[in-house]
């Protein structure tokens, strides 16, 4: 859609910089014997107007007064608009009071009406006319980049400029600006648009280019009165100012997907509330029965979840396998990237779509297949059956609503039980995860608790309807060392005594220790090794497990060296042939790097992804 609008609106610049040397009638000298004829007429492409004049010509002549006179009048509000925008953030005090004060005073009065009045009192005329447009949207402007501006100007680095002894107009100039520059260019893309149409808008009501001068206005105003006799008068000039507004405003989409890259792969989708997936019978073409699947909570089998953006596929997960008895833990580790969050995500349907897809595979809960589940249902087992505790609560926690009424939510939502019982069950529950005095607690917002006690209200929440299996996304990655051990036992206490089943996500295989039974080690979306935590800690058996075990420090032995993982993860949408790990591997062979590597036992209950695993 952006590449059509700046096509169309490529086209038109062409033409309106071409019109000197164009083949062109002069746009303002009238034939009154050639008055109103009709277009295709010889000589008269569009026909005329109403004193005869060629319409072809005056529309690109028009075309051309109105968009620069758009574009300048957008370039000298976005200047003054952001200047003061700017100023008022960085000053603050008596400084952004007076401004913003100002700013509140212009944007008190219907920019339409504002412009029409300035207009009165310097007179009619296109300069007059773009000094109003210029003046009515300078608050846009300074609103914005004064809304963007105020939450960069207290961040670290900030203050870190001031610190290294930076004047002031170089921290403006050279860290606050480029941090609202794309803000600035995408209200700047779209602000053009609505100049060309509030300056068509004053010269069709007289007030704008004044006679014999043309701009699309002005055409239209002239036209408006021969739409029954003559319509292509007004209909030629009135499309054209259609095209324009379409054309800028689509650039506008793109310049917005190309600056925010978080947008470049929704562009203009929405992402559905629950992931998409292709037909079950795609997806489970060549995988064997179920079997024992219908008595677990989860049962994971050859998932391939893909991400497409652009042109690229990411096969951000690519055939993994997994089974969860009831009261289990399982772990999963793997360096950032490896592809485990967006495998805990796909359970429950959460993958944001687009860009995400399931694509094979199937995801069983006792029998059930989720990613084949309506919406309706899905919302029945989320927070129910299967409960998730992501890794930032300070994110995942709304910030403006109480912490109590965030727990009771979920348990009127699922029991539906009264706001009273609720919230006496959601006191309970964070008495239950050792929050301290938990009436009161109950009654704060997210932003009045510590870290470890946001972590916390996430368990709460998670635990709140008795779930049969928890997903814990690392939940303690933000945590201190000591607020980590007490979260990690609470929440191993905690599902030993409900009984739950958990899945639980870290890169950190010490933390895996502590809390897991089994381990799956994911690397390249892939699982490379799986087993009981304890064989794989001591016998670990592929070469990227014994990697990330050779990473992790050992208290006591002072002579062993913490030796990294040389490389890079290659990336998902281009992973080397044979085994993904081979290009890091210290124990890598050219037969590595042939066909498919499928993972086998190679002990009891233990599996590696390795064709050298019995080498000596």
């Amino acid at each position: 859609m952006a590449s059509f609008g700046l096509l169309l609106l490529s086209l038109i610049v062409v033409v309106v910089v071409a019109a000197p040397i164009l083949p062109l009638a002069p746009p303002h000298v009238a034939n009154v014997a050639q008055r109103l004829r009709p277009p295709l007429t010889p000589g008269h492409f569009l026909g005329t107007d109403q004193v005869g004049r060629d319409i072809l010509s005056r529309l690109i002549w028009g075309t051309r007064l109105s968009l620069a006179v758009g574009v300048f009048a957008a370039l000298i509000a976005s200047l003054i608009g952001s200047a003061i925008g700017l100023l008022a953030a960085f000053r603050g005090g008596w400084i952004d009071t007076l401004l913003m004060r100002g700013i509140d005073m212009l944007m008190a009065f219907p920019y339409l009406l504002l412009a029409l009045a300035i207009v009165a009192a310097l007179g009619p005329g296109l300069v007059n006319a773009m000094i109003a447009i210029t003046i009515v949207n300078v608050p846009f402007f300074a609103r914005g980049v004064r809304g963007a501006a105020l939450s960069i100007v207290r961040t670290d680095f900030m203050a870190a400029a001031r610190l290294s002894g930076l004047s002031d107009a170089r921290i403006v100039f050279w860290e606050l600006l480029p941090n609202v520059m794309p803000g600035i260019v995408i209200g700047l893309s779209t602000t053009i648009g609505w100049m060309i149409l509030e300056t068509a808008g004053l010269s069709f009501l007289g007030l704008g280019a004044q006679p014999p001068q043309a701009d699309l206005g002005g055409m239209l105003g002239e036209g408006r009165n021969l739409l029954q006799v003559a319509p292509h008068v007004a209909t030629i000039p009135g499309l054209v100012i259609l095209l324009l507004a379409i054309g800028i405003n689509l650039i506008g989409d793109g310049l917005r997907d190309v600056l925010d890259p978080k947008l470049k792969s929704g562009g203009l989708a929405r992402t559905h509330a629950r992931t998409d997936a292709v037909s079950l019978e795609e997806r489970s073409k060549g995988l064997p029965l179920p079997g024992a699947a219908a008595r677990l909570p989860l049962a994971i089998r050859g998932l391939r979840t893909h991400f497409r953006i652009g042109r690229a596929i990411y096969a951000a997960v690519d055939g993994v396998d997994m089974a969860i008895a009831p009261g289990e833990s399982v772990g999963i580790v793997g360096e950032s990237g490896s592809g485990k969050t967006v495998t805990a995500l796909s359970i429950l349907g959460l993958v944001a779509t687009p860009p995400g897809r399931i694509v094979g595979g199937e995801i069983l809960h006792y029998g059930e297949e989720l990613a084949s589940a309506t919406l309706s249902r899905l919302q029945e087992i989320r927070g129910r059956r299967i409960a998730y505790v992501f890794q930032d609560p300070q994110s995942t926690l709304n910030p403006l609503i109480r912490i109590g009424e965030q727990i009771a939510e979920s348990i009127r939502r699922h029991q539906g039980k009264s706001a009273a019982e609720a919230m006496r069950l959601a006191v309970a529950l964070l008495e239950s995860v050792h929050i301290p005095d938990p009436e009161h607690k109950a009654n704060a917002y997210p932003h009045e608790l510590s870290g470890g006690q946001r972590q916390r209200v996430g368990i709460a929440i998670a635990l709140a309807n008795d779930p049969e299996l928890i997903i814990a996304d690392e939940p303690t990655t933000a945590l201190d060392v000591t607020t980590q051990a007490q979260v990690l036992k609470l929440l191993n206490e905690l599902r030993r005594e409900r009984g739950a089943a958990l899945l639980f996500i870290s890169h950190d295989f010490g933390v895996i220790a502590a809390v897991c039974d089994r381990v799956h080690v994911m690397y390249g979306g892939r699982v490379v090794e799986s087993g009981p935590v304890a064989e794989v800690l001591e016998r670990p058996r592929h070469p990227y497990t014994q990697r990330l075990l050779a990473c992790v420090p050992e208290l006591g032995r002072r002579g062993r060296q913490v030796t990294p993982i040389p490389g890079l993860p290659p990336s998902t949408d281009a992973l080397p042939p044979g085994c993904a790990f081979a290009p890091r591997c210290h124990r890598a062979a050219p037969r590595c790097s042939i066909g498919e590597i499928t993972l086998d036992a190679v002990e009891s209950d233990h599996y590696a992804r390795c064709i050298r695993v019995n080498d000596a």
